[in-house]
Protein backbone atom coordinates (compact mmCIF):
# COMPACT_ATOMS: atom_id res chain seq x y z
CA UNK A 1 0.00 0.00 0.00
CA UNK A 2 1.28 3.71 -0.57
CA UNK A 3 0.44 6.51 1.11
CA UNK A 4 0.26 10.27 -0.87
CA UNK A 5 0.44 13.14 1.48
CA UNK A 6 0.88 17.03 0.77
CA UNK A 7 0.57 20.27 2.38
CA UNK A 8 1.65 19.04 5.31
CA UNK A 9 2.54 22.58 6.84
CA UNK A 10 4.18 21.68 10.00
CA UNK A 11 1.17 20.41 11.73
CA UNK A 12 2.64 17.99 14.33
CA UNK A 13 -0.19 16.65 15.74
CA UNK A 14 -1.49 15.38 12.44
CA UNK A 15 2.18 13.90 11.70
CA UNK A 16 2.23 11.84 14.55
CA UNK A 17 -1.28 10.11 13.22
CA UNK A 18 0.42 9.89 9.95
CA UNK A 19 3.18 8.22 11.55
CA UNK A 20 1.11 5.38 12.85
CA UNK A 21 -1.04 5.34 9.55
CA UNK A 22 2.21 4.38 8.01
CA UNK A 23 2.53 1.56 10.37
CA UNK A 24 -0.86 0.38 10.86
CA UNK A 25 -1.42 0.10 7.24
CA UNK A 26 1.83 -1.69 6.36
CA UNK A 27 2.76 1.34 4.10
CA UNK A 28 5.15 0.50 1.36
CA UNK A 29 5.91 3.97 -0.41
CA UNK A 30 5.65 7.38 0.87
CA UNK A 31 4.84 9.88 -1.46
CA UNK A 32 4.67 13.30 -0.02
CA UNK A 33 3.61 16.28 -2.81
CA UNK A 34 5.34 18.86 -1.09
CA UNK A 35 4.48 21.95 1.78
CA UNK A 36 6.29 19.95 3.84
CA UNK A 37 7.55 23.92 5.69
CA UNK A 38 10.37 22.69 7.64
CA UNK A 39 12.59 19.78 8.05
CA UNK A 40 11.34 18.18 11.75
CA UNK A 41 8.19 16.64 10.39
CA UNK A 42 10.68 14.24 8.15
CA UNK A 43 10.75 11.68 10.85
CA UNK A 44 7.48 10.83 10.82
CA UNK A 45 7.31 9.57 7.20
CA UNK A 46 10.86 8.73 6.60
CA UNK A 47 10.92 5.28 7.62
CA UNK A 48 13.33 2.37 7.03
CA UNK A 49 12.72 -0.19 4.88
CA UNK A 50 10.04 2.01 3.53
CA UNK A 51 10.44 4.12 0.08
CA UNK A 52 10.12 8.14 0.53
CA UNK A 53 9.61 10.34 -2.49
CA UNK A 54 9.37 14.23 -2.23
CA UNK A 55 9.04 17.38 -4.14
CA UNK A 56 9.10 20.55 -2.98
CA UNK A 57 6.12 23.11 -2.67
CA UNK A 58 5.77 27.14 -2.78
CA UNK A 59 5.76 27.35 1.45
CA UNK A 60 9.21 24.89 1.92
CA UNK A 61 11.57 27.54 2.48
CA UNK A 62 14.33 25.24 3.45
CA UNK A 63 15.34 23.52 1.13
CA UNK A 64 18.97 22.72 2.01
CA UNK A 65 18.03 20.99 5.27
CA UNK A 66 14.89 19.01 3.53
CA UNK A 67 16.76 17.82 1.39
CA UNK A 68 19.91 17.28 3.39
CA UNK A 69 18.00 15.41 5.99
CA UNK A 70 15.63 13.14 3.17
CA UNK A 71 19.12 11.99 1.71
CA UNK A 72 18.24 13.83 -1.73
CA UNK A 73 15.10 12.41 -1.84
CA UNK A 74 13.06 15.99 -2.07
CA UNK A 75 13.23 17.27 -5.47
CA UNK A 76 11.70 19.95 -7.33
CA UNK A 77 8.80 18.74 -9.26
CA UNK A 78 7.55 17.86 -11.68
CA UNK A 79 9.01 14.38 -10.85
CA UNK A 80 8.63 11.57 -12.81
CA UNK A 81 9.89 8.02 -10.89
CA UNK A 82 8.96 4.58 -11.47
CA UNK A 83 7.91 2.28 -8.37
CA UNK A 84 6.84 -1.18 -8.51
CA UNK A 85 6.41 -1.19 -12.28
CA UNK A 86 4.43 2.10 -11.93
CA UNK A 87 5.19 5.15 -13.70
CA UNK A 88 4.59 8.10 -11.61
CA UNK A 89 4.14 11.71 -11.94
CA UNK A 90 4.79 13.75 -8.82
CA UNK A 91 4.25 17.59 -8.60
CA UNK A 92 3.41 20.52 -6.12
CA UNK A 93 1.40 22.88 -7.93
CA UNK A 94 -0.39 21.71 -10.59
CA UNK A 95 0.78 23.61 -13.51
CA UNK A 96 1.81 20.20 -15.72
CA UNK A 97 -1.28 18.25 -14.89
CA UNK A 98 -3.49 18.71 -17.41
CA UNK A 99 -0.89 17.91 -20.13
CA UNK A 100 -0.23 14.72 -17.97
CA UNK A 101 -3.18 13.90 -18.08
CA UNK A 102 -3.85 13.85 -21.64
CA UNK A 103 -0.67 12.15 -22.73
CA UNK A 104 -1.55 8.84 -21.36
CA UNK A 105 1.99 8.03 -20.12
CA UNK A 106 1.49 8.23 -16.29
CA UNK A 107 -0.17 5.08 -14.18
CA UNK A 108 -0.29 7.73 -11.57
CA UNK A 109 -0.20 11.07 -11.43
CA UNK A 110 -0.23 12.99 -7.85
CA UNK A 111 0.06 16.92 -6.92
CA UNK A 112 -0.94 18.88 -3.82
CA UNK A 113 -0.83 22.77 -3.33
CA UNK A 114 -4.75 23.44 -3.82
CA UNK A 115 -5.80 21.84 -0.65
CA UNK A 116 -8.88 19.95 -2.47
CA UNK A 117 -9.29 16.20 -3.21
CA UNK A 118 -9.06 14.93 -6.69
CA UNK A 119 -9.35 11.36 -7.03
CA UNK A 120 -10.03 10.59 -11.03
CA UNK A 121 -9.45 8.60 -13.70
CA UNK A 122 -8.04 9.45 -16.90
CA UNK A 123 -7.46 6.53 -19.54
CA UNK A 124 -4.67 4.45 -17.63
CA UNK A 125 -4.32 7.32 -15.33
CA UNK A 126 -5.04 7.63 -11.73
CA UNK A 127 -4.93 10.96 -10.71
CA UNK A 128 -4.88 11.88 -6.63
CA UNK A 129 -4.40 15.33 -4.48
CA UNK A 130 -5.33 13.68 -1.24
CA UNK A 131 -6.21 17.58 0.22
CA UNK A 132 -4.18 19.08 3.10
CA UNK A 133 -2.78 16.70 5.54
CA UNK A 134 -2.53 20.28 8.00
CA UNK A 135 -5.99 20.92 8.39
CA UNK A 136 -5.30 23.95 8.71
CA UNK A 137 -7.18 26.02 5.70
CA UNK A 138 -10.05 23.73 4.93
CA UNK A 139 -10.27 22.25 8.71
CA UNK A 140 -9.98 18.91 7.15
CA UNK A 141 -7.14 17.04 7.37
CA UNK A 142 -6.59 13.65 4.94
CA UNK A 143 -4.12 11.26 3.11
CA UNK A 144 -4.70 8.67 0.61
CA UNK A 145 -4.17 5.91 0.63
CA UNK A 146 -2.88 3.98 -2.96
CA UNK A 147 -2.95 0.14 -3.56
CA UNK A 148 -0.75 0.34 -6.74
CA UNK A 149 -2.14 -3.12 -8.17
CA UNK A 150 -5.61 -1.74 -8.90
CA UNK A 151 -5.00 1.85 -8.33
CA UNK A 152 -8.06 1.80 -5.79
CA UNK A 153 -7.50 4.98 -3.75
CA UNK A 154 -8.95 5.64 -0.10
CA UNK A 155 -9.06 9.73 1.05
CA UNK A 156 -8.59 9.00 4.91
CA UNK A 157 -9.50 11.67 7.30
CA UNK A 158 -6.78 12.01 9.80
Amino acid sequence: MWLVVSDTHDNMHKMKEIEKIIERENITAVFHCGDFVAPFILPYIIKENIEFYGVFGNNDGEKLLLSERSNGRILPGPRIIEVESKKIMMMHEPFALEAAEKSGLYDFIFFGHTHEIVHRVTGKSVIVNPGEASGWLTGRATVALVDPKDGEVNIMEI
